[in-house]
């Protein structure tokens, strides 16, 4: 009998995956590699990245969730760009410059979720709907001959696929490849997920030491020691690219190779799959919700983290809060800010001594090696 159409199923992609885990097949490089540690201490090197990736490259910036419904805005700051998100009373994305069109007025000044059917200038009440159009000002005839539809807000190129929204400075931005992510997200029903929580961390670190850290298994055992290591096995993970982004699945082999693999509910229990949203994102997705951290670089030593974290459905009762708070506080806080972070803090401070000439990555390590090719090309 055919499957019904409304039962989630993997893509093939994300089945593949977990075939090579059941058959023991890890994903290794197959030789140690050195890369020049002046890569994550040079500010001329961090100023390039900036120019030629970050002002190039779309970006991923937050999930769907965190607009979920119409006529909602943010201001997002983490890029040094003056950013609003909106979504408008269609339901279509936008990323709008925070910058009013009469005197440059910041014009929503929280970073937290607002109403914004309108949004006005705290200055001279200058008015805009959440599309970016000048809907209204006062003392119009102060004005003459000018027309408002000359005068939006300045909105960038934007995309909103499988649950991601992703935006880019440049017109000339491809958003291809992040559209081609979105059945991967989609089969997670992200885009239907409810935003939990959201948190900014301040990471002494250069940006790439932040996604090194989540293309490797080799910390695993070790740095996660005392908080997710028992969830994984040593070093075993299949990976494969999505265009320019990482597919990764860690899980065991034992378990896989003993359970009907086209099951998504057996599969999604069996299996974490990670995500590398080139260049500056990550989205871990365990059994029942989904964290997606995007990495905002600031200078060449340092870099913002905002972890969001997705869960099904809003908490229903206290057991439901007490049982995602408890994942928050265990990835958040325990695994992502207090290991990984303090990782990549460590690194950067060792590496800022100038006694490391060279870093030197294993064969678990290779897809570090593939993210610094990818940079050093566009570099």
């Amino acid at each position: 009998m055919d499957t019904p159409r409304s039962v989630p199923r993997p893509t093939p992609g994300q089945r593949a995956l977990a075939d090579a885990l059941a058959r023991g097949e890890a994903a290794i490089g197959s030789a140690v590699i050195e890369i020049d540690a002046s890569v994550y201490a040079d500010p001329a090197r961090f100023e390039a990245e900036q120019q030629r990736i970050f002002s190039t490259q779309p970006l991923p910036v937050a999930p769907s969730a965190l607009l979920p419904q119409p006529n909602l805005a943010v201001a997002h700051d983490g890029l040094k760009v003056p950013l609003i998100l909106s979504r408008g009373a269609d339901r279509t994305i936008h990323v709008l410059a925070n910058v009013c069109r009469h005197r440059g007025t910041r014009l929503i000044e929280s970073d937290e979720v607002v109403r914004a059917k309108r949004i006005v200038c705290p200055y001279h009440a200058w008015t805009y709907s959440a599309d970016g159009a000048l809907v209204g000002l006062p003392r119009a005839d102060c004005f003459p001959g000018l027309d408002p539809g000359d005068r939006p807000l300045l909105r960038f190129p934007v995309a909103e696929a499988g649950g991601v929204i992703w935006f880019a400075r440049g017109e000339e931005a491809d958003f291809g490849p992040a559209q081609a992510l979105a059945p991967d997200f989609d089969a997670f029903k992200m885009a239907d997920h409810h935003l939990y929580e959201r948190r900014t961390h301040h990471v002494a670190a250069n940006w790439k030491q932040i996604i090194d850290a989540f293309l490797e298994s080799y910390h695993v055992q070790r740095l996660h020691a005392a908080t997710i290591a028992d969830f994984f096995a040593d070093g075993i993970t299949a990976a494969d690219m999505i265009g320019p982004h990482q597919r990764a699945a860690v899980g065991r082999a034992d378990y896989l190779s003993a359970i009907d693999r086209d099951d998504w509910s057996q599969l999604r229990r069996a299996v974490t799959y990670t995500y590398f949203l080139f260049p500056s994102a990550v989205i871990v997705v365990s059994p029942d919700y989904i964290n997606l951290l995007v990495v905002m670089p600031q200078s060449v030593g340092s870099a913002l983290v905002e972890d969001f974290m997705l869960i099904p459905e809003p908490p229903e009762n206290e057991e439901a809060e007490t049982h995602w708070r408890k994942s928050w506080d265990l990835l958040d806080a325990g695994t992502f800010a207090g290991e990984d972070f303090r990782a990549a803090a460590l690194c950067q401070r060792g590496i800022e001594s100038g006694l490391l000439r060279k870093v030197t990555l294993g064969t678990l390590e290779s897809g570090i090696a593939d993210f610094h090719a990818r940079v050093e090309a566009l570099v």
